[in-house]
């Protein structure tokens, strides 16, 4: 089992330490390529830049790396609180088919209360600010405090080179399909879980995508669809694992697929962890 690092807050040495280790190691950020200058030294740099892998069948941007880059958990760093996410949502409002690079602009702290915290950012082609590619926004709750005087860490980002050989984004999370059609992800890991000791948003929402494009896909029979509207409600810390995705996808209106899930901690009784509902449009 891993260890909450809640319980180092009164040994601050240790606790510097554990959250080096955890933070550099934490696969989600390093994976998608994204910094954070609110944790990492060096040079404040917010892009992301797009591979194969972070699109879907026909060339458009999965949600999984937008939601990654921009977690909006409120817009409070480890180094200040202990932070949990409770919402993400993400809005797509550009597919971003011929776009090299992302930018994470107009972080805003919306608000922050004694435990409840609020955020939003907007997502633009790094090269051309005039163009938008999506809106998101979150709520996050602070459970806990860190110890003062926490230092910036050296970043250590994967070099992921770009080529048709790249494992899908849910292969390199450690996520798969299982006989009976369901999505899952592997026990929890320090690779997957954040400094608290839970499974990280970032596994969350590459699974949650995945099961939810298959979903859509089976339904009408084609995978020409591109995410417009993503929603996730992060119900409880998931501690265990493995984690298996429940859904189901239904018809909408002018082309729109819908589909709704539910994450669970097998290895915690089945608990629900999060809530994912996605709307997709399916592409002629």
């Amino acid at each position: 089992m891993l260890k909450d690092i809640r319980q180092l807050a009164g040994d601050p040495e240790a606790y510097a330490e554990e959250l080096r280790r955890r933070w550099t190691g934490l696969l989600s950020y390093r994976y998608i390529g994204r910094n954070h200058s609110s944790m990492n030294t060096g040079p404040v740099d917010n892009t992301v830049t797009l591979r194969r892998d972070m699109r879907n069948a026909v060339g458009g941007l999965l949600v999984a790396p937008i939601s990654i880059s921009a977690p909006e958990g409120g817009g409070v760093s480890d180094l200040e609180a202990i932070p949990n996410p409770v919402i993400h949502s993400c809005q797509i409002l550009d597919a971003a088919h011929d776009v090299k690079r992302i930018e994470v602009i107009q972080s805003e702290g919306l608000k922050r209360g004694v435990r409840m915290c609020y955020s939003r950012s907007k997502i633009v082609d790094a090269d051309n600010h005039d163009r938008i590619i999506a809106f998101t926004e979150g709520q996050g709750a602070i459970i806990g405090a860190p110890p003062e005087g926490l230092r910036k860490m050296a970043e250590d980002r994967l070099e992921i080179i770009d080529s048709p050989d790249l494992p899908p984004l849910w292969k390199a999370f450690g996520a798969a399909r299982r006989a009976d059609g369901r999505w899952s992800l592997p026990q929890l890991t320090s690779e997957t879980a954040s400094p608290d000791a839970a499974l990280h948003i970032g596994p969350q929402h590459v699974v949650l995508e995945t099961a939810a494009m298959d979903l859509a896909a089976g339904l009408v029979g084609s995978d020409r669809l591109q995410m417009q509207s993503w929603h996730v409600m992060f119900l409880a810390r998931g501690k265990v694992g493995p984690f298996r995705v429940e859904g189901e996808a239904v018809r909408g209106g002018e082309g729109k697929v819908g589909v709704r899930m539910i994450l669970h901690d097998e290895g915690a009784g089945d608990a629900a962890v999060s809530s994912g509902s996605a709307i997709f449009q399916l592409l002629d």
